[in-house]
């Protein structure tokens, strides 16, 4: 085994040990780059230490960008690599800073993008067992689309109604001076939200608030319910297929396309 594949297996590999350190490494100085992103947000500190954060974040960018190209290198398809997922994610990472110099400074805060490569922790943990247990919740959420979508049509209704009601309950005062600016009371009340920047006056539209605080519960609670009866029906046929990757044989879970070690197509 050469040099590049040996980089190869550490850097896309999780099973070695040589692998686990390094993404362990790497999902340190993730972290450690999205929390000073973080702390750079706070104004008082921005002040105090804007030369510090500046020096640090071009530290992660250049050190990011070196692990980027390097996966170019080691990889056997760097084309494949760069379009992936995973690639993409790594580019965006790192493009904010080369070109918030060039642009306005609100364009900084896109550097937060850096938080999505705490996405590798799902393959740095292995937690690609849990497989099933998302391909269960996606079957729930896809079975249950049109339910939903129609409850959610029968839910506006109700909000545009409420509004209405409550705009000529209230006179157009306290608060609900048009009937948009009602059925945002509605929908904040509904869900039990509660700001408080419009509240009724009148005994009826107390009555009607309180009817609607109560019903809020239970339109949170139907979706729920609709998704939970899906996971029930959901009982995937495992038997009898074989799962695993042929060229590094790995074992996959039941529905796996592309195997969560190596990233090639499973043929079955």
């Amino acid at each position: 085994m050469n040099t590049r594949e040996k980089l190869y297996q550490i850097i896309f590999g999780t099973t070695t040990k040589a692998g686990r350190i390094f993404d362990l490494v790497l999902l340190f100085f993730i972290l450690i780059s999205v929390t000073t992103i973080i702390i750079e947000s706070v104004p008082e500190w921005r002040s105090s230490f804007g030369k510090e954060f500046y020096y640090i974040e071009w530290f992660f960018t250049i050190l990011f960008t070196l692990e980027y190209l390097t996966r170019i290198i080691v990889s056997p398809k760097p084309l494949k690599y760069i379009f992936s997922t995973w690639g993409i994610i790594d580019l965006l990472s790192i493009l904010p800073t080369f070109i918030s110099p060039f642009l306005s400074n609100n364009v900084n805060n896109i550097r937060i993008i850096r938080a999505l490569r705490l996405l590798r922790v799902f393959r740095i943990f292995q937690l690609s067992q849990f497989t099933s247990e998302y391909q269960e919740l996606a079957y729930s959420l896809k079975a249950s689309f049109h339910k939903i979508i129609v409850f959610l049509v029968f839910v506006f209704m109700v909000m545009i109604l409420s509004g209405t009601l409550m705009y000529v309950v209230e006179g157009g005062t306290n608060g609900f001076e048009s009937i948009p600016s009602s059925i945002y009371w509605a929908i904040v009340t509904t869900t039990t939200v509660g700001y408080g920047d419009i509240v009724p006056v009148t005994t009826l539209g107390k009555i009607i608030s309180s009817m609607m605080m109560i019903v809020g519960y239970s339109i949170i609670a139907v979706p729920t319910g609709i998704i939970s009866f899906e996971m029930t029906k959901y009982k995937p046929e495992t038997d009898n297929i074989d799962n695993k990757c042929s060229y590094c044989d790995h074992e996959n879970p039941f529905g796996s396309i592309y195997c969560n070690q190596c990233g090639k197509e499973i043929t079955l």
